[in-house]
């Protein structure tokens, strides 16, 4: 809906919403009894305010098309996913603090296993932990000769990935992405896709056959692949967009990057879903918005592992009663998008949405689950409007028209 429509619209009231994304929620039937894990897990506590809310259905970017992290959370925050993507190297500069200037092309990479025919073996090597990847990122920058007219900024962000800058003239974003997004094949070649790249082109390059030969020794991340590469560009902020005083809690720094990027006041929780939840309802009093990131729902899919993304959703609902305890008028459930641990990766299945508000009109289902969700009375439609749902069900938008 064109904001033009809704913005005047817009009161603030001193209501609350929060918003719980388990990050790649959605899932598939497994072999067997059929369940999604989201079906498999034990969650007595979404049981007990799913009969009191609405659920529905929601493509992140649209039917068939399969997005990534920030397009999901774009939409999630009522930002359209195609008008304003941004690549994630960006999201992971802001999410790590980064001082992000006007000459600065950031890159999303991860420390990858090539095999010894050169192939990728494993493209988030093992998923080693954040301090073998600070120990890396030291080394690199240590060993790594200098390229005439490029700085190089390599930081850790978490386990297997880092933040990679270049910083000089002329640096464009269109290049190709090095990861092949499977395992078996090579990498590919960081080729400009433009004359205006030729010049990120040639210092990419130049630093991987660099890193390729500082880490040649290393037994499990012996490369990095490069994805996600951005310049900066603002964004109208949440207050702005919404009048919402907003708060981000979330243990990987892209999420927070993204918060940034939209004007959230950013905690960054490192101890856990619990820990979060705490951290919500301890500074809910002061914003008007708060989003909570789950992470582990999203990389047990990735691994392919059922059993790990169930119990990352019961570990959720165990937790669920301290966002509860904050009285929050709105509490939305959901996802950025889905991974199925049966595709060991995201997908375009949409994601379920559970919307818990005394102004729902209850529907009065069982359970939080996407079976459930596609018979709510939500129905399907676009994430980019689940946002202003939220707004509406809070209160926070006045009559349009006489």
């Amino acid at each position: 809906m064109d904001t033009e429509v809704w913005r005047p619209l817009l009161h603030d009231n001193g209501s609350k919403i929060v918003f719980l994304v388990m990050d790649g929620l959605g899932g598939l039937p497994r072999e067997g009894d059929g369940s999604t894990e989201l079906e498999a897990a034990r969650t007595p506590n979404l049981d007990s305010i799913a009969p009191r809310s609405a659920l529905g259905l929601f493509d992140p970017v649209g039917p068939g098309i399969t997005p990534g992290s920030g397009p999901g959370h774009f939409a999630l925050f009522g930002y359209d996913p195609v008008e304003n993507t941004i690549g994630r190297g960006m999201l992971s500069a802001m999410g790590l603090g980064f001082d992000v200037t006007p000459r600065d092309l950031t890159i999303r990479c991860n420390f990858a296993t090539l095999d010894r025919e050169g192939r990728v073996a494993d493209r988030r090597a093992g998923r080693i932990s954040t301090e073998k990847n600070r120990e890396l990122c030291t080394r690199i920058a240590r060993a790594m000769k200098p390229m005439p007219g490029v700085e190089v900024f390599l930081e850790t962000e978490a386990e297997h990935r880092a933040l990679l800058v270049l910083r000089g003239d002329d640096l464009h974003e269109d290049v190709a992405e090095t990861d092949p997004g499977v395992t078996g094949e090579l990498p590919v070649d960081p080729t400009a896709k433009s004359p205006s790249s030729r010049r990120s082109s040639e210092a990419l390059v130049r630093l991987l056959a660099q890193v390729r030969e500082i880490l040649r020794d290393e037994p499990q991340a012996n490369f990095i692949l490069l994805r996600g590469y951005a310049r900066f560009r603002a964004y109208p902020s949440m207050r702005e967009r919404y009048g919402l005083r907003s708060l981000a809690v979330a243990g990987y720094p892209m999420y927070l990057g993204i918060s940034r990027l939209l004007g959230m006041d950013t905690h960054r929780e490192t101890g856990g879903i619990a820990a979060e939840f705490d951290r919500v309802a301890a500074l809910i009093k002061d914003f008007d918005f708060a989003f909570c990131h789950v992470k582990k729902t999203d990389s047990t899919g990735e691994d392919g592992n059922f059993d790990a993304k169930v119990h990352v959703i019961e570990e959720v609902d165990a937790a669920l009663p301290k966002l509860l305890a904050a009285k929050p008028d709105v509490l939305v459930v959901a996802a950025d998008h889905s991974t199925p641990s049966r595709l060991r990766g995201h997908s375009w299945h949409p994601v379920p949405v559970l919307l818990y508000a005394a102004t729902a009109r209850y529907d009065r289902l069982a359970r939080y689950t996407e079976r459930q969700a596609a018979a709510g009375s939500l129905g399907r439609g676009p994430l980019k409007n689940v946002m202003l749902l939220a707004v509406a069900h809070a209160g926070r938008l006045k009559k349009f028209g006489a």
